[in-house]
């Protein structure tokens, strides 16, 4: 058990497939992933047997999240041992572990070989410490031709660089007059607005920030550790208003992260909720990234978070996986 050497072991680590392996060798270079946080279980012939990796944001000191941990049919054993001992390497005497996060087919708990695959990591992952945080949904909206059904996380097939792909959703509707859109006036006014919003979220990331800080403190803490480091214009971010008075009712972030357009931020203002504003907020944000000819756009929400998951439901955004995520108190 131990680090890979280096970006010569790229090929032998990515001998278990997952959705990740073609971004593990770009990650690398790109500095988000590290050698030392890159682990693997070989036997005495040289096989691989179980890995384990942390992913972060190029700099960063600390791993951000605990994404890939894989174990061959029959080395359970052999996994639990490689995340233990991997876990006591990277992370600090006394420190907390990134979560863990884990994508996984839509259906997953139909499928009895996968629910049984999945399961066994999870269980192993508990025995470590760790506990379920949330579940979401994975949301892809796509404007060209239809491509075929998306591959199984945990099938062969998923390390493809198209693992993932969803039917072409439905043309953007134009806007309606209903409300007006303009830029974000500046990193004030999207703190005000963040931390307006949070009044009766449903989001678990953000519930959980309210459990440990005040409102303002979560808007802050995520706009440093999200929003700032997007490198796509900030003119995408857009504030939905009333026109004629210009009264704020919610806010979309369009953005690219370090692979894809994404929806990274949508709420409506507790005095506006009730009122269908959240369908034509979420058009604007998919408008502005239309607009930039992607091959798709993709978004997130709890699946808890049923009035949000239905909003993207109705804007064409298909749920092509699931995101299981674990945390370390």
């Amino acid at each position: 058990m131990r680090p890979i050497t280096g970006p010569d072991e790229v090929e032998l680590f990515n001998r278990i497939p997952y959705a990740f392996n073609h971004e593990v060798a770009e990650d690398l270079a790109a500095g988000r992933r590290r050698r030392d946080w890159t682990w693997l279980a070989l036997d005495s012939e040289g096989r691989l047997l179980a890995r384990v990796a942390w992913w972060s944001r190029p700099g960063d000191t600390d791993p951000a999240l605990l994404d890939i941990f894989d174990y061959l049919p029959g080395h359970e054993a052999t996994g639990a041992a490689l995340l233990r001992t991997a876990l006591a390497a990277v992370v600090p005497e006394g420190g907390t572990p990134a979560k863990y996060t884990r994508f996984l087919p839509p259906d997953w708990r139909e499928d009895p070989a996968v629910r049984t695959a999945v399961d066994g990591r999870l269980a192993i992952v508990e025995r470590l410490g760790a506990r379920l945080f949330v579940e979401r949904l994975r949301l892809e909206w796509t404007p060209g031709s239809p491509d075929a059904d998306p591959p199984s996380a945990d099938s062969p097939s998923a390390d493809s660089p198209d693992a993932g792909a969803v039917d072409a959703g439905p043309p953007v509707p134009g806007p309606t007059g209903r409300l007006a859109f303009r830029p974000v006036a500046g990193e004030g006014e999207l703190l005000d607005l963040l931390t307006e919003i949070l009044t009766g979220t449903l989001d678990a990331y953000s519930l959980d920030d309210l459990r440990q800080m005040t409102a303002r403190q979560a808007a802050r803490l995520q706009f440093d550790e999200e929003f700032a480091h997007f490198t796509s214009p900030r003119d995408w971010w857009r504030v939905a208003t009333l026109p004629g008075s210009g009264e704020p009712v919610g806010l979309v972030i369009a953005a690219r992260n370090q692979y894809r357009p994404i929806i990274a931020y949508l709420g409506v203002l507790p005095a506006h909720r009730g009122q269908g504003h959240i369908d034509e907020i979420l058009a604007e944000g998919t408008r502005v990234l239309a607009a930039t000819e992607p091959e798709c756009v993709r978004a997130s929400t709890d699946v808890g978070n049923a009035p949000m998951a239905a909003a993207f439901a109705r804007a064409g955004y298909a749920a092509f996986e699931r995101e299981i995520v674990m945390t370390w108190d």
